[in-house]
């Protein structure tokens, strides 16, 4: 026998760099499919509604609230200074106004906000640490009587003017 037959009948297999080699595939395998198990499991389905049906009914009623605001000509500018978001309201003057900050495709990330009135037709809020993207903001009345919907881009640019659904 020469040298090198001696040295592969002495050497175990897990000296061998094939055999793990081989192996390495079908291991990195089973762990990206035990990643995406726990982040399917882990995480909300954020765009599956429960109640779609209730929901689908719901919508008639707030397309009269919107409806009923563009007929008072109701308006609103809204601005962002630092962490304050401004909205400057035309057409109407509540006490207060509620703003409700939905996130187009993450429920978990909506906010509902109380803006106080600081002037005649001006509210203000802090506004909490938000991800950027693409969000609805929902003003409304406290009676819940009439409500406007822009679509805000965030982070805010100087001013997004909205009327209604036609927003920016």
């Amino acid at each position: 026998m020469n040298r090198d037959d001696e040295r592969s009948e002495s050497t175990p297999w897990y000296r061998e760099p094939w055999p793990w080699i081989l192996m390495a595939g079908p291991a990195a395998v089973i762990v990206a499919g035990a990643v995406t198990y726990w982040l399917a499991a882990s995480t909300a389905d954020g765009l599956v509604a429960d109640d779609y049906y209730k929901r689908g009914l719901a919508i008639n009623q707030e397309l009269g609230r919107e409806r009923l605001a563009a007929q008072r000509g109701i308006e609103a500018r809204v601005t962002r200074e630092r962490s304050l978001v401004r909205v400057a309201l035309a057409g109407a003057s509540p006490d207060a106004l509620f703003a409700h900050l939905v996130h187009t495709t993450r429920a978990g990330f909506d906010q509902r906000l109380r803006l106080a009135r600081v002037a005649p037709g001006v509210y203000e809020s802090e506004l909490p640490p938000l991800p950027p993207g693409q969000w609805r903001l929902i003003l409304q009345d406290p009676r819940g009587e009439w409500r406007i919907t822009p679509t805000l881009t965030l982070p805010l640019e100087t001013e997004a003017p909205g009327k209604g659904r036609e927003g920016t």
